[in-house]
Parts: C-alpha cells; structure tokens; sequence
C-alpha cells in the first residue's frame, strides 16, 4: 500500500513539475488567433466571433485534470472582478464524457464563464495542446499575445492578464 501511495505521489510530482518546466521553457511568439465555433454544455454554438474587442482567456481542461480544476476558482474570481473591463474567459473542455459530466462539473464549480466543448480541430488551430492546463490570452485585437502550459499561481496569472484589459 505504501509504494502505491509513493508512486502516486511520485507521478503527480513529476507531471507538475513536467507542467512547470514546459511553461517556463515556453518560446511562445505573438499570432492572429484562429477562428472557431464550439457547442457548449447546452448544444448552442459559440464562436471567437463573439468576444471581438475583448480580451480572451481561453483555456484547455478537463474535469479530471487536478491542476485544472485547481485554477477554476481563481479564474472565476478574475471573471466576475475584470468583466466589466473587457475580460473573457472561455474554458475549453477537453473531456470525452460528453456535456453532462462538464455542465455537473459547472454547477458544483460555480463557473460564471461559458465551457465549449473542445474537439482536435480547436486543439490543432491553436498549435496542439501538450499538456492541461494549456490557457491563451487574446488581446482585444485577436491576436494570441501569451501561452501558458501547466497551472499558475492566481495572482501570477492575474498580473500577466491586466495590462492586456488597459
């Protein structure tokens, strides 16, 4: 039972850490941001085309992903605090359970930002996604201005997104 516990641990050290060196290592250089149009939890359709002049915070996850789910509270903190400011974020679901599973997931998180359901298109426009969490800042003129893979501290996060808000 010990080294059960100790390969866990051990495994859940090594894809945070893996997670931290790929964000720091990131070489990310500024692109148009691609479009796409998305169903959400509900089968309606969101598209890019939405949030122009907005600063989109678009970040792949899934319900299953520890590090994810540990950025949702903060991400909808910044929601509710920066909204009015231009701030959108848009969470890209990468679960294959399907809508039910994300919407619960929505309902018991509290989230106050739209969840599209992602597919390998979206995946692939946006230059493939490595690792979850994998978030892109969009400045309000569609350009793709900031990558990050793996999950960041709040108010790290939070200082790299207000000065795409002035």
């Amino acid at each position: 039972m010990k080294s059960i516990r100790f390969l866990s641990t051990a495994l859940a050290l090594s894809l945070l850490l893996t997670a931290l060196v790929l964000r720091a290592t990131d070489d990310f250089s500024p692109i148009p941001a691609p479009a796409w149009q998305l169903k959400d939890v509900n089968g309606r359709d969101v598209s890019f085309d939405q949030f122009k002049e907005k600063v989109v915070v678009l970040d792949f996850w899934a319900t299953w992903c520890a590090p994810c789910r540990s950025e949702i509270p903060s991400y909808v903190a910044l929601q509710k605090k920066y909204a009015k400011a231009g701030l959108v974020i848009v969470g890209v679901s990468l679960d294959r359970e399907g809508p039910e599973v994300v919407k619960k997931f929505m309902i018991d998180q509290k989230i106050n930002y739209p969840i599209v359901l992602g597919d390998e298109k979206i995946v692939d426009a946006f230059g493939g996604v490595e690792a979850i969490p994998t978030t892109f800042i969009i400045d309000r003129h569609g350009i793709v201005r900031y990558r990050k893979v793996g999950a960041m501290p709040a108010g790290e996060f939070e200082a790299v997104v207000t000065p795409f808000l002035k």
